[in-house]
């Protein structure tokens, strides 16, 4: 008899190849840690959301680890069709439940699936939550109990929920929609096919507002593309901008917790210009003066940012499990990481890829106001004040077999061998991540290289900012040399 899989959350929850490892035994499993963790704590009572994304089955493993959750005398909302993954951190703090559960895997590919959860506070579960849930995985002897889905709803154990009419009322306390409905602008809105699709014309309809969506569909497939808001997955979004008529591209991820858009020439945005325009909107034009949260592969823009407007600046290691909970600690205005994830103070410490699209949506329409359009120019504008970057990022993609054979090798080489020059100047420091798990090399005018390895898929990424694209393509080379060694 085969053991066991290993279950490991890594940045971002467990994520593994469906049919493989991503079974509905490990889903159990994976339920039933869970369950076990809100036992012990005494907060059955406070019951579990369970939401799921579009992917391949996911409604049925969602359905598979709720009828553990039941089993343990523990109450469900459930939701009642495939939502944004943020709409459960909404349920959890809406309904003060112990926990949420959600079936997705994000902006892997398409031929994965995943296990994400929320704490009590709504963000994702930190690094202790998730190492007591792990253990609980590893020591759990025997098959998860199960309580037949019917049999728990017909007990009034079940509670079927739909997000939408609770989550608009959530999110015009701190945007106001209506001023957004009512503008004279067209928008292109590209969900990639996940969960998030219809959410942004729903919540702008009814005024003089166009949206335009594509990608509304539901397609396990994606496409044949990572429902991630890059490059070439958006081509055919920045395409129908390039061709003019529309102001602004609003992107959103397979799960609709990250963000990304484009200007109105179909010029794409980078994750970490969000970062920094969002930063802008809050202190320029909302006058908050609360922390920011950034990770480790975020932008220098923020501390760029932050001396401006005298705002400290707090860096984490990669992962909304370390920002979520740091933004907490610290009464953060916000937090993001450099895949497109941001939270709010105002709103929830954990992403949302829909309300950040709305916040940049309203960002520009004040800049317009300001005189400072089209979007382009107000970039333009923000870069006046936080300095040039330009940004990439390569992912080099491993043999699922031969990749912790690799990450043993460049976790020596890498500290021992570190590169001498950087976008053409000296490299002045090198920095070991906290989570052991790559490095970042910085030149003395603020560019930098980090190396990094994936915790959920087989694969290293690099990334680099500098304040030059031609430097940018130089680092990312150096970078990919570094990986494969050659």
């Amino acid at each position: 008899m085969s053991e066991p899989t290993r279950i490991v959350f890594g940045t971002d929850g467990w994520r593994a190849r469906i049919a493989d490892d991503y079974n509905f035994v490990n889903v159990r499993r994976c339920a039933r840690a869970v369950a076990e963790h809100v036992v012990a704590r005494g907060e059955q009572g406070k019951g579990i959301v369970v939401a799921y994304d579009r992917r391949f089955a996911s409604e049925h493993f969602a359905a598979a680890a709720a009828e553990v959750v039941l089993a343990h005398g523990i109450p469900i909302a459930f939701a009642a069709t495939a939502a944004p993954t943020q709409m459960s951190s909404f349920e959890v703090v809406q309904r003060s439940s112990a926990a949420g559960i959600v079936i997705t895997a994000s902006h892997n590919p398409w031929t994965d699936n995943g296990f994400k959860i929320k704490s009590s506070t709504g963000a994702a579960a930190g690094p202790e939550m998730l190492a007591e849930i792990e253990a609980l995985i590893a020591g759990a002897v025997g098959e998860p109990p199960v309580r037949p889905f019917a049999d728990a709803e017909a007990a009034g154990m079940v509670e079927r929920d739909d997000s939408f009419s609770a989550y608009e009322k959530f999110v015009a306390r701190n945007l106001a929609l209506d001023r957004l409905r009512a503008a004279d602008l067209s928008v292109l809105v590209d969900p990639l096919f996940g969960s998030g699709a219809t959410w942004i014309p729903r919540l702008l309809a009814g005024g003089k507002i166009r949206v335009r969506e594509i990608h509304s569909e539901r397609n396990p497939w994606f496409g044949g593309v990572n429902p991630e808001p890059i490059p070439p997955n958006v081509n055919e979004a920045l395409a129908i901008l390039a061709g003019g008529g529309t102001d602004i591209g609003l992107l959103l991820d397979g799960d609709a917790d990250r963000a990304g858009m484009a200007d109105e020439r179909g010029t794409f945005v980078t994750t970490l210009q969000i970062f920094a325009l969002l930063a802008y909107y809050l202190t320029e034009h909302r006058g908050l003066r609360e922390p920011i949260v950034k990770t480790v592969n975020e932008t220098s823009m923020a501390e760029k940012l932050g001396a401006h407007y005298g705002i400290p600046v707090h860096e984490v290691p990669v992962g909304f499990k370390y920002v979520g909970p740091k933004m907490i600690e610290t009464g953060a205005m916000m937090g993001g990481e450099e895949s497109g994830g941001f939270g709010f103070g105002m709103h929830l410490p954990e992403r949302d890829g829909i309300f950040a699209d709305l916040m940049l949506l309203d960002l520009f329409l004040r800049e317009r106001d300001a005189g400072r359009w089209p979007v382009s120019k107000a970039i333009a504008h923000l870069h006046e004040i936080a300095g040039p970057s330009s940004y990439r990022r390569l992912d080099v993609h491993v043999d699922r077999a031969a990749y912790p054979a690799l990450k043993d090798r460049l976790l020596v080489e890498l500290r021992e061998n570190a590169p001498a020059t950087l976008g053409g100047g000296p490299v002045e420091r090198t920095q070991t991540l906290s989570t052991n798990d790559g490095f970042k090399f910085f030149a003395a005018d603020g560019s930098w290289l980090l190396v990094r390895f994936s915790g959920t898929e087989p694969l290293v990424r690099v990334y680099t900012e500098a304040a030059k694209p031609a430097d940018v393509d130089a680092n990312l080379a150096l970078g990919e040399t570094l990986v494969r060694g050659a």
